[in-house]
């Protein structure tokens, strides 16, 4: 939803020339020209922002490690 509060910053990007991470850049004429043949899509020249959550590999491997201990322990008590 583009809110009065977003639109005022997308001017306030313009009317100041900001280059900003993930939301605006500022590209040549010459580059929307010649090397993206007067291309004027957004994303060929903001890169999206990752929101993907991050996962540390080593905290994760020893909590698997952890829940097989447990489900040995499980299936022992089990049998």
């Amino acid at each position: 939803v583009l809110t009065d509060s977003n639109i005022e910053h997308i001017v306030e990007l313009f009317s100041n020339y900001q280059n900003v991470d993930y939301k605006s850049a500022l590209v040549d004429n010459d580059v929307i020209g010649s090397e993206q043949d007067y291309n004027l899509s957004v994303s060929t020249y903001v890169e999206q922002e990752d929101t993907r959550e991050k996962i540390d590999i080593d905290v994760l491997n020893k909590e698997i490690a952890e829940t097989v201990v447990k489900i040995d322990h499980l299936r022992a008590e089990i049998d």
